[in-house]
């Protein structure tokens, strides 16, 4: 993208644009703050009773993996900037297959090798473009713009339920903080916009200073807990494969991670047509077929190194609007962060104790942002009745999965409880099935007057 295009585009840096080390390591801090990279590996490690140990060995495996992966997908293959971080839809089924092979002590090695040769399997549907064919059929804009949508519109309850309202503490406190911190957001924003030339500085890195004078706020009112920071080691290495990590392999458990990685890709393309929207940059077959690859080979670094697999954050697409900032530089430099922070448990352990409300405050905007990307990609498909319903449903069925009680989830066979359990899945699927099987409007033709002739 030349420098003329960058200006006339809402961009303030594109994504071929150079920076220097030290600003893409500043601008890609943010994006790794901005990323709940620890949740994922927490919730794993609880559900299945890990030991402290076992569980600070995942959280360093997870942070690795989310930035190798990163660099792999946003700089060699698919070569948008796309942060990678390690997926919620796969929780139930690592639980499932852990405790259903853990009676030799083989639980986790069964769960490394169904995702393994998942994986395998994803860089396969790469190669051979199949995927791509998939895409090209049955995601025009109305359904790419629909998916976009519903992603943003899926992460809003999270970002306010978890974050602010079931955060713990006094609830007050935590709306107070995500106010603060949404508010600080939007200020540095419009402040960057109103002064493009002094204030570039202010747009650019409002995420980051958001989250900063969140965690002063949150200093001031007591709540923000920084004790197991000096605990932690300052360094560590990881567990490696092969010789820490050992794999084992099982049909059904094979079986059930090639479920789980459908889902997946459907999931993340909402993100690819995210980042594709806001960087304004098309998505190509070969951005399409190099991504599913780098998905793959992402996931594939992942098991071997001890993780669950990863796929591209939405909540990235969203930074990128507010800051103008989409150099694959910056993600490059996110993804080294990932690592340092991997390498060392103070580092990781202080990104755990920015307090959940701060986070919230950021995270909530940025869903707002990406749901409005996706409406801009709708305004431009004419909408007829068949469209209000391509539109529709898959926003009911989002906030229907997010309200649904987990009990009656829990209820459904277990192909079901994978794909419910990710509403943008549902929601992806949806939009494409209606768009292929409503009918379209019939237009009735027009007949010219001179046509019309007197018996």
């Amino acid at each position: 993208m030349t420098e003329k295009t960058v200006r006339n585009s809402k961009l303030t840096v594109g994504p071929e644009d150079d920076l220097s080390i030290g600003q893409s390591l500043l601008l890609g801090i943010q994006h790794v703050l901005a990323m709940d990279v620890y949740v994922v590996p927490v919730i794993i490690a609880s559900i299945i009773g890990l030991s402290t140990n076992e569980s600070s060995a995942l959280i360093q495996s997870t942070f690795i993996a989310a930035g190798i992966a990163t660099i792999i997908q946003s700089y060699f293959c698919m070569k948008l900037p796309v942060a990678q971080g390690p997926s919620f839809i796969p929780i139930g089924a690592v639980a499932g297959i852990y405790f259903a092979n853990n009676q030799n002590g083989d639980g986790w090695a069964t769960v490394l090798g169904a995702s393994l040769i998942g994986s395998l399997l994803v860089i396969l549907l790469g190669m051979t473009g199949i995927f791509n064919r998939l895409i090209k059929t049955f995601v025009p804009p109305i359904v790419g713009g629909t998916i976009i949508f519903v992603v943003g519109l899926s992460l809003m309850p999270v970002a306010l339920s978890d974050n602010v309202f079931n955060a713990g503490g006094d609830i007050s406190q935590n709306i107070l903080l995500a106010l603060i911190a949404a508010g600080t957001l939007i200020l540095f924003a419009m402040i960057g916009s109103r002064f493009p030339g002094k204030g570039r500085i202010f747009r650019i890195s409002s995420v980051i200073l958001a989250l900063i004078i969140g965690c002063f706020a949150a200093h001031f009112m007591g709540i923000l807990d920084l004790s197991q920071v000096s605990k932690a080691q300052l360094f560590s290495f990881p567990k490696l494969p092969f010789a820490d990590l050992h794999f084992s392999f099982d049909l059904s458990s094979i079986l059930t991670m090639v479920i789980i990685y459908v889902v997946l890709m459907a999931e993340t393309t909402g993100t690819w047509f995210a980042v594709s929207n806001v960087c304004e940059t098309p998505l190509t077959d070969k951005n399409i077929n190099r991504g599913v690859v780098g998905e793959g080979i992402g996931c594939l670094i992942a098991s071997l190194l001890g993780a669950t697999p990863v796929t591209g954050y939405s909540t990235n697409a969203g930074i990128i609007s507010i800051t103008g900032v989409a150099s694959k530089k910056v993600f490059a430099a996110a993804g080294a962060w990932f690592i340092v922070f991997g390498l060392s448990g103070k580092l990781s352990t202080l990104i755990s104790a920015i307090p959940a409300p701060v986070i919230g405050g950021v995270f909530v905007i940025v869903c707002g942002i990406i749901s409005i990307s996706g409406i801009k990609v709708i305004k431009e498909v004419e909408i007829s009745e068949k469209e209000m319903y391509v539109i529709a449903v898959p926003m009911i069925l989002t906030l229907a999965l997010t309200l649904i009680p987990d009990e009656f989830i829990q209820s459904l066979p277990q192909f079901l409880q994978y794909l419910f359990g990710s509403s943008v899945a549902t929601a992806s699927i949806a939009a494409i099935l209606l768009n292929c099987l409503l009918p379209s409007e019939r237009v009735e033709p027009q007949v010219e007057p001179s046509a019309v002739t007197e018996s």
